[in-house]
């Protein structure tokens, strides 16, 4: 399943915002999030969840910002698919980035296969 979601996702680690400003913002993102899964068919487990940060902007740092800033995506995902998203045998979540004309996240789930691993750390 692929699924574009038009949100612009910001770094938690460079923000410099008060922590009531910060908890909008994820809440925002993940109701953004769940909105947009709503009426889809829930994947198997395990799987492997692709998260793709596109925008204009030059990227994110990939080892520490760009991960903190998919990190309430990562959050909604896993509970729309029920799981904790620290079950590493369940789910593997992979960040990527991309250049774009808009801000979007692409949501990619695809079953888990023998190759991939079973890390449900950010990759």
């Amino acid at each position: 399943m692929i699924l574009e979601i038009p949100l612009r996702t910001v770094s938690a680690l460079n923000a410099r915002e008060n922590w009531r400003a910060r908890a909008k913002r994820v809440k925002e993102e993940r109701q953004t999030v769940a909105w947009a899964l709503t009426r889809r068919p829930k994947q198997a487990l395990p799987c492997r969840v692709t998260l793709t940060r596109i925008g204009p902007s030059n990227g994110l740092d990939p080892m520490d910002n760009l991960p903190s800033s998919l990190k309430g995506v990562a959050d909604q995902v896993a509970e729309w698919l029920g799981v904790n998203d620290r079950r590493d045998d369940m789910v593997r979540f992979e960040c990527r980035q991309e250049r774009g004309p808009h801000w979007y996240v692409r949501v990619e789930i695809e079953p888990m296969n023998e190759q991939s691993g079973n890390s449900g750390k950010f990759t």
